[in-house]
């Protein structure tokens, strides 16, 4: 189990970190049309749960599994990222995810790609305020431009619910590609294309 850190449910509204708000914010270098969630029962509900941390315990907007238990999102950045911690808010109940599995730069993921081994594992603890951090191996999570998370599973429930994932860490422009430049031939020289149909002495061949 990865490691983590955290405070009592009962200490969550008694002090807030004006940081956290700042840390938390890579959710604005996501590509959000781009997001996908597969498995949500509710088409385009997975990219609302991606949100401010100030707007972290609003319970209207979230992300409810369909016919099972798996959710599975994939998400691209504008730019590379270096991924530090991630937050997950369920609800206080048997929906909450159970599990969460993190895969670096696989893009357009399906569930049949997550038997794979991921990249980094969680068991999760049930969290409805935002106390519970999860710390990525950084060294691991650097230059990511695309992030697979997978919650395979729940305290067990049918459907699993999600109102919050935050994601803190750093982000980078990604660098430009260099442009290669080709010289075509536009005028072709001729000792460059022998005949075939020429003797070794240049006589054209009847």
């Amino acid at each position: 189990m990865a490691a983590l850190g955290h405070c009592g449910e009962d200490c969550a509204h008694k002090h807030e970190d004006p940081e956290k708000g700042v840390l938390y914010s890579l959710y604005t270098k996501i590509i959000i049309d781009n997001l996908e969630c597969l498995n949500e029962s509710v088409e385009g509900a997975g990219k609302t749960v991606f949100k401010p941390w100030i707007e972290r315990l609003d319970t209207e907007r979230f992300v409810e599994s369909d016919v099972d238990e798996e959710l599975l999102f994939n998400i691209p950045f504008s730019g590379h990222i270096k991924l530090k911690g991630i937050i997950v808010i369920g609800d206080d109940s048997e929906s909450h995810p159970s599990k969460m599995r993190l895969f670096k730069n696989r893009d357009a993921l399906t569930f049949d790609d997550v038997a794979i081994e991921a990249d980094q594992e969680f068991d999760l603890q049930k969290d409805i305020h935002g106390n519970v951090e999860y710390f990525t191996k950084i060294a691991k999570f650097q230059n990511v431009h695309h992030l697979g998370i997978h919650f395979p599973s729940n305290f067990g429930d049918e459907k699993t619910r999600i109102y919050y994932i935050g994601l803190k860490g750093e982000f980078a422009v990604a660098p430009k590609q260099e442009v290669v430049i080709c010289n075509y031939e536009l005028r072709p020289n001729i000792s460059d294309h022998k005949n075939p149909l020429s003797d070794d002495n240049n006589h054209p061949l009847m």
